[in-house]
């Protein structure tokens, strides 16, 4: 059997997320049914470096198979791109030890969440931006950023439905940049991320940056851990899963 590590990047606009859910149309499960025709039929599951919800982008995914065929390791993306629909490219694929693990070797992952920033919508951009009518005090956003940096217990940043309770995690970088004249980029880059972290953290910095929260309340909404004192979770549109370091 040879391991196969792929890079992955999809349109997240028509899949209910990443992880297979029965009767619907979601990105393992069509990368798993090509993956089954090139295998006869035969299932083979994917394992990524972790999910993405309903309507999230990915520029750079990562997962792993295992398979008995005898494919050039160059051939592994173009086989799979002939039979994947138009919103999934494998960027990459290449054959790795049998250690590698696509969820359990991860050291640091970049998300980017795209904001279009100006009075009237576009509809040419609203799948992979959020539309935020008025205009942003950037320097508040970063601000408020260099409190989430570091390593904390995010217990409020994390969707009050997950079931992990170890919510210790490292912020390596967060940062928020115009790009543009009207679209602004929220970048962060973690040793990993809980369920909804990223759009909480969006959602919090938002509000920072229309003066509906002062900066300085951010360190105290962490210290408190609770998720009610922070803010709505930005929708899932803006958001890109840009890059898994290993």
């Amino acid at each position: 059997m040879t391991k196969i590590k792929c890079t992955v990047a999809y349109d997240g606009s028509r899949f209910h997320g990443y992880q297979v859910q029965p009767g619907k149309r979601t990105v393992q499960s069509e990368i798993q049914a090509a993956l089954a025709r090139m295998h006869h039929g035969q299932l083979v599951k994917i394992v990524a470096s972790g999910r993405t919800d309903a309507g999230v982008h990915a520029h750079g995914q990562v997962f792993h198979f295992e398979t008995p065929l005898r494919v050039p390791e160059d051939r592994w993306a173009v086989a799979l791109n002939s039979l994947l629909p138009d919103d999934i490219y494998i960027r990459q694929a290449e054959a790795v030890a049998d250690q590698f693990h696509a969820r359990y070797d991860v050291k640091k992952k970049e998300y980017r969440y795209r904001l279009l920033v100006r009075a009237e919508p576009d509809l040419f951009r609203r799948a992979f931006t959020t539309h935020i009518k008025q205009p942003l005090d950037l320097d508040a956003m970063n601000q408020a950023a260099e409190a989430i940096i570091g390593t904390h217990d995010f217990s409020c940043f994390c969707a009050a439905n997950t079931e992990v309770n170890d919510k210790v995690r490292t912020i390596y970088h967060l940062s928020v940049q115009q790009e543009k004249d009207d679209e602004t980029v929220i970048r962060v880059v973690g040793s990993g991320f809980l369920y909804q972290m990223v759009r909480i953290i969006t959602g919090t910095l938002l509000d920072v940056g229309t003066h509906k929260l002062d900066p300085n309340q951010v360190a105290v909404i962490i210290a408190g851990r609770d998720r009610q004192a922070a803010s709505a979770t930005a929708p899932p549109q803006g958001l890109t899963l840009w890059q898994v370091t290993y």
